[in-house]
């Protein structure tokens, strides 16, 4: 089809596809639609309730401390990339500002480990709901069959929601969102009203018999909070499909980091200050201490809403993870950058929506969770929580070179004469968690490819992604500068 009048562009952006013709992007989405889309892709919920009890046990209840200092980094990433945002507004996040402001090359490094990240995600998310939802109907010992069925269910129906249109989607995250905000926020209201148990200064004693000091058990809870705090990027995947996305997206990515960061510390204080008898907890070091402590302070009767609250949460997120993969998805097709590009690079529906791209996401995450609970799984799950990382530094270290060889233009959102001050420590914040994220830790039982899993994952996903980009290289186009898309 041929590009539309330009009267009509308003609300579209104009593509160009890899086979030389146009498409049309539909911007459906407004300010607090993008930002529903970070909120839910973090989601409290998953941020706290997924490592509250691998920080607890790792550091004791002063783990609490590594949630701030976590946000505390990953909100100069976020100022960061709300100018690379607001400079180059376009479908894919982390490879349109990477390629951008470095070149093909490093735009597809960011994308190569942003899709693997995520679509691994996808499939823990959907094995993490299927259990939830299983023990909503009773089902006290699901087997691995059982558990993987439910899963490519809830992968199913959430991919089928992404493809029907934004409406659907936007609904369904907004019902979510309210879900978790009164779950989340009002549980911790009435535990620190009417169940605080320890004092506050239970937050800054560590475990009564730690083998590491204070710094060794501290780093571990900041690499397990810093999964918390990954998603808020999303809103800049779908920044082709927001109105006014150089000032609305950059807004959305650091708002929405900010109000789940605010919800899952405070909810991390509700819950350690209600736990009965922590000292036994700690040194028990198993179970679940949310759900245990939920039960024992609030009753039985709490358990089954608090199991479908997690359903919502992983679900809700699960949505919100899957526009963001898709739509990175769908700007390297466009850009020639992946197999099978013509094709994947096509729009469909009556919303034009990139539906090729949300199915292979749902394909691969599907074909992911046949091998749940092997330790190939394992070892690539592990990189759910590097590769973001990773992507994440390849944009903001390609601004820093950008901001050194003094060619740095802002777009709209700016942050004036701090950015470059922000952006180096941003770079000097992301190098750290990297590093401390991918460090091999010795876990008693585990045999050593578990141990090492973060290295190995990133090795095999870095050599197959060699080949892949060997293969496509001669074929991706280059970026064109401002007028690349067309809005």
């Amino acid at each position: 089809m041929g590009p539309p009048s330009p009267e009509s562009t308003a609300d579209r952006a104009v593509v160009t596809l890899p086979d030389g013709g146009h498409d049309v992007l539909n911007r459906g989405f407004g300010f607090r639609s993008a930002l529903s889309l970070a909120f839910a892709d973090i989601s409290p919920i998953v941020a706290l309730y997924a490592i509250f009890a691998l920080g607890l046990f790792a550091a004791g209840p002063r783990f609490f401390w590594a949630f701030p200092i976590v946000l505390g980094g990953q909100l100069l990433v976020a100022l960061v990339f709300g100018e690379l945002a607001s400079r180059w507004p376009y479908a894919g996040s982390v490879y349109q500002w990477a390629r951008h402001a470095r070149g093909t090359a490093w735009g597809w490094t960011a994308a190569w480990a942003y899709i693997w990240g995520l679509t691994l995600t996808l499939s823990t998310m959907a094995y993490a709901a299927a259990g939830f939802l299983l023990e909503v109907f009773d089902v006290a010992a699901p087997g691995r069959l059982q558990l993987v069925l439910v899963s490519m269910g809830i992968i199913g129906l959430g991919t089928a929601a992404n493809m029907i249109g934004r409406q659907v989607l936007k609904v369904m995250i907004i019902a979510s969102i309210l879900c978790e905000i009164v779950g989340s926020v009002g549980l911790g209201i009435v535990l620190l009203a009417f169940h605080q148990v320890n004092p506050v200064s239970t937050l800054f004693d560590g475990l009564p018999h730690a083998n590491g000091g204070t710094l060794s058990t501290m780093l571990v809870a900041m690499a397990f909070a810093g999964w918390a705090f990954l998603g808020f990027e999303s809103a800049g995947s779908i920044a082709e499909e927001v109105q006014e996305p150089e000032r609305n997206v950059p807004k959305a990515i650091i708002f929405g980091l900010l109000l789940v960061g605010a919800i899952v510390m405070f909810s991390a204080v509700a819950v350690i200050l209600a736990i009965p008898d922590l000292p036994a907890v700690l040194n028990a070091q198993s179970g679940d201490p949310v759900s245990a402590t939920l039960t024992e302070q609030l009753g039985a009767s709490i358990a089954k809403p608090l199991l479908i609250m997690f359903v919502i949460g992983f679900v809700s997120a699960f949505l919100a993870v899957q526009s963001a993969v898709s739509r990175a998805v769908y700007g390297m097709a466009r850009d020639g950058a992946l197999p099978g590009a013509a094709s994947l690079a096509k729009l469909g529906g009556p919303e034009r929506m990139p539906i090729r791209a949300i199915g292979l996401t749902a394909v691969v995450s599907a074909l992911f969770l046949l091998f749940a609970g092997s330790d190939l799984y394992n070892v690539l799950v592990s990189f759910s929580v590097l590769g973001p990382y990773i992507a994440f530094a390849v944009p903001v270290f390609a601004a820093v070179l950008l901001r050194l060889s003094g060619r740095w233009v802002p777009g709209p959102f700016s942050m004036g004469r701090w950015g470059g001050i922000v952006t180096y420590a941003a770079a000097a914040w992301l190098a750290f968690e990297i590093v401390n994220v991918l460090w091999p830790r010795t876990s008693p039982g585990q045999p050593w490819y578990i141990n090492w899993s973060m290295v190995i994952s990133l090795v095999a996903l870095g050599i197959v992604g060699v080949a892949v980009y060997a293969s496509r290289r001669n074929r991706i186009s280059e970026p064109v500068g401002e007028r690349e898309v067309v809005r």
